[in-house]
């Protein structure tokens, strides 16, 4: 059977705010962050996925397929979206990064109802104004655009959705699942809360 939703966590990046360690690694709550991601993303799909550059041992640890960017250099979370429709036969990918333990548990089944209503490319969260673009429900077609995307030197995730159609998903009522953690401060403080 063909997964028809695969799971992208998002792991790739350098963690530069957080003093140059892989943030999905770090302890909070007495479990690393992509366990918590993991945990909240996993019910909602088909297939996971984690995206990452360094450290790709620990993470195969959590029982998910790793893939790292196909472009060098740390890219950015669209490298790491280009390197995860490379890697899924599914129709739709989701991606979550592995800082907000506290997405939302039905993240899946609000993008994935507004972006079949119009066939969009992509349906992406929301809240308030502010779009969420690292929480994205992309159809896969998007794959060759995004190669070519990235082929021409841009990163700029905001750059490239506005080129696709997309569909801005409102999750006023839970503003706080969107929280990512990008400091030791904010660890202090979210484990306190």
């Amino acid at each position: 059977m063909r997964a028809e939703v695969c799971g992208l966590v998002l792991a790739g990046g350098q963690g530069r705010r957080m003093g140059g360690v892989d943030k999905g690694l770090v302890e909070f709550r007495g479990r690393p962050f992509i366990a918590h991601v993991i945990e909240r993303l996993r019910p909602q799909v088909d297939a996971l996925l984690i995206n990452a550059n360094q450290n790709l041992e620990q993470y195969a640890s959590f029982g998910h397929d790793v893939v790292t960017d196909r472009l060098g250099g740390f890219a950015g979370p669209l490298a790491g979206l280009d390197a995860g429709l490379h890697a899924t036969a599914a129709p739709l990918l989701v991606t979550a990064p592995c800082d907000s333990p506290f997405l939302p548990r039905d993240l899946v089944a609000r993008l994935a109802a507004a972006r079949a209503q119009d066939d969009t490319d992509l349906a992406v969260a929301r809240t308030g104004m502010q779009p969420h673009p690292v929480f994205a429900l992309v159809h896969t077609r998007v794959r060759p655009h995004l190669a070519r995307f990235l082929a021409s030197g841009e990163r700029k995730i905001d750059l490239w959705y506005s080129t696709l159609r997309v569909v801005e998903v409102a999750f006023d009522d839970e503003p706080e699942a969107f929280i990512n953690i990008n400091t030791r401060g904010e660890i202090a403080q979210f484990e306190r809360s």
